[in-house]
């Protein structure tokens, strides 16, 4: 057990390692990456030797010598050496995996890294690439830092149009923020002009972002404001403060008090801030800024020593898979227990299950929260492989993500990362361009692909973008026609053109390399995508570039559906694609001279009939209803019998036998313990199409 948790530490540990050296070869003079990675390589080799891994505590103490000489500047931060620590860091990796790594292997890794040593003393190997000298400025990182700001805006501020509730809202995103007003100058009632601003406020604010960050905020109102931001502790001492920073020292610190008339009033050892208010030496809201400022502190100090002691628990993804389907199993035992209670009368039944409701949904939510994870842990591991492949391919080309914080189920992060590998793979062969190309175009050398990652409503929405070439439609479709992909005389839209990339074996690749052109890659996009019931479009402008966006269910587990009936059977369409609800009537249904379309606010909408789609016996009723769905882009509605209501729905897979049953995403057990499937809208709506 305890190897095992060596090697989930090490893992990550690694992954930082290799996230840090990609950020030293931008920045190769920044000094605290160098220490990252050097604790990065201590940290391992400290706990192999622990936990009896001594071949790769060996092999990592070599390299821990390296950049313990990088540190105290006697070798210089090179491409060559970030390449080499990464080939490193990938035989570690496969030590801790288990993987049986020759001696000779790494002894050779080790001779190549004392090369670089003997060439910086001028004994090297001309063949390897030489580094180049950077001047040795350290870069210091901000530190956490707890500031106080005395704020005082001119009397006029207001007549400017300025509105300071959006200004202390600015402050409050920057960290933790405790603000108090000073009303003290404001006249009676008879001199006071409503237009004037006669008050003052003190703020205590922790933050990160330095000075700059704080300045930036009043960057607007300084000209006519008096402002004063002090820098009181670093806030990895704030253990320390709340032994000496007391009322009074506040109070003469930000000169609101006299040594002398403090030290006079201490003499007598009453309540300190009664007895300045009391002797009219202070104003009262001076003292409650000073008391708001020793709170601040003091809450800080006590939410780190809270953290420090504290400790995280590591559980096992199958235990937390195992508690999923518990919660799951909970929620359809809840949903018999509300039929239940609802078809007896009973008040107090009725009571129980509401509150077993409410239980049942918080656990849900807070269960499903532990399956969450940020959708950066796999962003990040791209950095390596563009790198990798662009100077393989002799390309110059930089990754760019954005929304790396976006939360994604644990499961879809899982499987998500290798139609992503095959994507990026793509981009880097055929969407950009190689450095003459670009330059010969217009563009500058350097190709941009760029991921990003936003949630909306209940799907998260992933991109990738690249500014190279764009999609040749006229390629496309010659090599659609040329495997009779395309039936003769059939014109395709451009987005169905883009659509036949991800057919089996389909490639323009004049050449087959070892990086794409066998036309296996888009494909295993599409069935990876659409196993975790995603969708993927594809957008493209010659010369330009190519987006490829995904969307993804935040989970795979529970989803908010809404429940209907067709004849005997029961269907839950994900909410998410829900938009509104119609009634349609017999006379409706008439007037629409056999066309399956619906007036939607004046709009002609068509609408797919579930009786018709699934061959469900019996009449229409009088009125039955028809829901509006929007996803992937287009709009239809799905005509129903009736409309039973919100469902929570947990997602049961359907077997072997039906996983190729077309727009059916799964299933679903009932409160009265029947079976309802899962629509898939999406799916209804491309069939509708063809």
């Amino acid at each position: 057990m305890e190897t095992d948790i060596y090697k989930t530490e090490a893992i990550e540990i690694l992954d930082d390692l290799e996230a840090a050296l990609l950020e030293l070869e931008e920045r190769p003079e920044d000094m605290p990456l160098v220490n990252r990675i050097f604790r990065a390589l201590h940290t391992i080799k400290g706990s192999g030797k622990m936990f009896g891994f001594d071949d790769i505590a060996d092999f990592t103490h070599e390299i821990e010598n390296i950049y313990d000489r990088v540190r105290s500047g006697n070798l210089a931060v090179s491409q060559a050496l970030i390449s080499l620590t990464l080939a490193s860091g990938d035989i570690i990796r496969r030590m801790v995996h288990g993987e049986e790594v020759p001696l000779a292997e790494r002894q050779a890794m080790i001779s190549r890294f004392q090369g670089m040593l003997q060439r910086e003393k001028g004994l090297a190997d001309p063949a390897l690439s030489s580094p180049q000298p950077q001047p040795r400025a350290i870069a210091q990182d901000k530190q956490t830092a707890i500031w106080r700001i005395r704020f005082k805006p001119g009397q006029n501020i207001f007549q400017t149009g300025t509105n300071l509730a959006r200004l202390f809202a600015e402050l409050r995103e920057l960290g933790e923020c405790t603000v108090v007003g000073h009303c003290q100058e404001v006249p009676d009632l008879a001199g006071l002009d409503p237009q004037s601003c006669y008050l003052s406020w003190d703020i205590v604010l922790t933050t990160g972002r330095g000075e700059q960050a704080i300045r930036d905020v009043f960057i607007f109102v300084e000209g006519d404001s008096d402002i004063e931001i002090t820098v009181l502790e670093d806030a990895d001492s704030v253990g320390q403060i709340e032994q000496h920073r007391r009322l009074g020292e506040i109070l003469v610190e930000k000169g609101d008090i006299a040594q002398d008339k403090l030290a006079e009033i201490l003499a007598h050892r009453p309540l300190i801030g009664q007895t300045l208010v009391k002797e009219k030496l202070v104003h009262q809201s001076l003292v409650k800024s000073a008391l708001a400022e020793q709170q601040h502190i003091r809450k800080l100090s006590e939410k780190q020593k809270e953290i420090e002691s504290s400790d995280s628990v590591r559980v096992t993804a199958n235990k937390l898979d195992t508690l999923v389907n518990l919660v799951g199993e909970l929620v359809i035992v809840q949903a018999r227990l509300s039929q239940h209670s609802t078809l007896s009368c009973d008040p107090i039944a009725v009571t129980i299950a509401e509150e077993v409701e409410r239980l049942t949904t918080e656990l849900r939510d807070n269960t499903m929260s532990l399956r969450m994870l940020p959708i950066g842990t796999t962003f990040s591991k791209f950095k390596r492989l563009v790198r990798d492949l662009s100077k393989e391919l002799g390309k110059d080309i930089v990754l760019e993500m954005e929304g790396e914080e976006t939360q994604l189920d644990k499961s879809v992060i899982e499987q998500l990362n290798d139609p992503l590998v095959h994507i990026i793979r793509n981009s880097i062969d055929h969407g950009i361009e190689s450095p003459e190309a670009r330059l010969a175009r217009g563009k500058v050398k350097t190709g941009v692909i760029k991921l990003s990652a936003a949630q909306s409503g209940a799907d998260v929405v992933i991109s990738i973008t690249d500014d190279g070439a764009g999609l040749d439609t006229a390629k496309i479709r010659a090599k659609a026609r040329e495997r009779d992909l395309i039936a003769d005389g059939r014109e395709l839209s451009e987005e169905e053109v883009y659509q036949l990339i991800f057919e089996p074996g389909f490639s323009t690749a004049e050449v087959v390399s070892g990086v794409s052109g066998r036309g296996v890659g888009m494909d295993v996009v599409k069935r990876g995508v659409e196993a975790l019931r995603g969708h993927i479009e594809i957008a493209s402008r010659p010369g330009q570039g190519t987006q490829i966006t995904i969307r993804l269910p935040l989970t795979l587990a529970i989803i908010d559906g809404l429940l209907v009936e067709t004849g005997s059977e029961k269907y839950v369409i994900p909410q998410a694609a829900v938009l509104e609800c119609f009634e349609q009537t017999r006379e409706d249904i008439e007037n629409a001279h056999g066309n399956n379309v619906i007036n939607v606010w004046g709009q002609m909408m068509p609408y797919i009939c579930l009786r018709q789609r699934f061959a469900i016996a019996g009449d229409i009723p009088p009125s039955r209803r028809v829901i509006l769905c929007e996803a992937n882009g287009r709009k239809a509605g799905l005509a129903v019998d009736r409309v039973i209501g919100n469902y929570q729905t947990v997602i049961k897979p359907l077997g072997e036998v039906y996983k190729k049953v077309e727009c059916i995403s799964g299933a679903t057990i009932l409160g009265d313990g029947t079976v309802a499937l899962i629509l898939d809208p999406v799916k209804l709506m491309e069939e509708r199409q063809t």
